[in-house]
């Protein structure tokens, strides 16, 4: 008898916690200041796209497959911007010793997106980075709702189905 109790009230516990609001809360970024490309200080909660998607992109100069990465949106950005609004921050992780190199590399690229510079990796370790390229997608409510660290060839095109399917507000599962 005190083993059906035991597991009535078991029960009951559990029914209380999941009848409580299941919708998860999705994380946003944190706030830290970085530099822009010119050497201004900027602070993260300063991300903003008019409730459009957001894309948020770690890489270094000394990263191929970040380059890669880049250069390859860099050739669609136009018309992704054009379709979906969707707005690309570049975030170098060089540290001030080769953080000179960012704006040479981004130009001679003619990289038209925006590029911060996290020359000591606060804003990296603040949203859990530990390899580049690594890649988050906020939807316009600057909540984190993807993410993906490397990239491969034909990558982008995932990128920018994710992109569509928040602007169409469909579950990117």
């Amino acid at each position: 008898m005190k083993k059906i109790g035991l597991m009535l009230l078991i029960s009951m516990l559990v029914m209380a916690v999941y009848s409580q609001d299941t919708e998860k809360k999705l994380a946003q970024i944190p706030s830290v200041d970085l530099k822009t490309i010119e050497g201004n200080t900027f602070n993260s909660s300063q991300i903003e796209n008019n409730g459009k998607p957001i894309i948020i992109s770690f890489w270094a100069t000394w990263c191929k497959p970040c380059c890669k990465e880049l250069n390859t949106i860099a050739d669609v950005y136009a018309d992704w911007q054009q379709e979906t609004g969707v707005k690309l921050i570049a975030v170098s992780i060089d540290d001030s010793r080769s953080s000179d190199k960012v704006k040479p590399l981004a130009n001679g690229n003619s990289w038209d997106f925006e590029i911060l510079l996290d020359p000591n990796q606060d804003f990296k370790r603040a949203m859990n980075v530990n390899l580049v390229p690594h890649m988050f997608i906020l939807n316009g409510k600057k909540e984190i709702v993807w993410q993906h660290t490397s990239f491969s060839d034909g990558g982008e095109l995932e990128i920018i189905d994710i992109v569509r399917k928040i602007i169409k507000g469909e579950d990117i599962k």
